[in-house]
């Protein structure tokens, strides 16, 4: 379900990314295949097809996705020998996934976040990113915030997409604790359908946990141009930082 827009706005992701982590690296270039990569290292969790991770490789960033579907990082991983990047990909569960003060940087954008039935899986999964970092390493999570859930809240709607017609159902759940989604893509004689349920946090709630990992600061913003998050807000950006003490 990714198309070319969807595609087209990873740079300016990735600018985000960059400027909020404090690393920023343009001009620098990825490290050649096969050489000891000597640029910072980054860590998206739930890559998916790898778009983030591939386009840290090109600012020359060292980075790791990790997803816990083969399918998608076999994609990323032939893409990446195209274009010859280097890039680490792990098959991995992201609750599970940790690796001691070895990151500098550590992602997890487009929504990904809240998908663990148990909210205990949510606090896990924080918890050993922050081990995993580096001291003075920046987390960063990119999600719908509940209030903006609220705000744009529709019960259905409709779109075309990469052929397919795309009906969309949702539902609040637990007084606005999730968000039900229900998908049906439709193409011709082919119907293909997916219920899925995401924990919502409000920005306070993703800061709390956050913090009780162990970050300080976090910081919280609206878009990847630093606006606060606010009633204009296009979505719940949080980055925390490890200390270095």
């Amino acid at each position: 379900m990714f198309d070319a827009k969807r595609w087209a706005e990873v740079p300016v992701v990735a600018d985000g990314v960059t400027r909020l982590a404090e690393l920023d690296l343009y001009g620098r270039g990825p490290s050649p295949l096969g050489k000891e990569p000597g640029g910072p290292r980054a860590l998206d969790l739930c890559c998916g097809f790898g778009r983030i991770t591939l386009e840290l490789a090109r600012r020359g960033f060292y980075p790791t996705g990790v997803d816990i579907t083969g399918s998608y990082l076999a994609a990323a991983r032939e893409d990446a020998a195209c274009e010859g990047l280097e890039a680490e990909w792990v098959h991995a569960d992201a609750r599970s996934f940790i690796r001691p003060a070895f990151f500098d940087l550590a992602v997890n954008l487009y929504i990904s976040f809240g998908y663990f039935e148990d909210p205990e899986d949510d606090r896990r999964m924080v918890t050993n990113v922050y081990e995993s970092l580096k001291p003075g390493g920046a987390f960063i999570i990119e999600t719908l915030g509940k209030e903006i859930a609220v705000r744009d809240f529709v019960e259905a709607e409709w779109f075309e997409r990469e052929g397919y017609t795309v009906l969309t159902r949702y539902c609040p759940v637990d007084s606005w604790a999730s968000l039900q989604n229900q998908w049906i893509l439709i193409k011709g004689e082919k119907r293909i359908e997916k219920t899925f349920t995401q924990r919502l946090y409000a920005a306070s709630e993703l800061r709390t946990l956050l913090e009780e990992a162990g970050f300080s600061p976090v910081e919280i913003y609206g878009d990847w141009d630093k606006a606060p998050y606010d009633h204009r807000a296009a979505a719940l950006i949080a980055v925390g930082r490890k200390g270095r003490g």
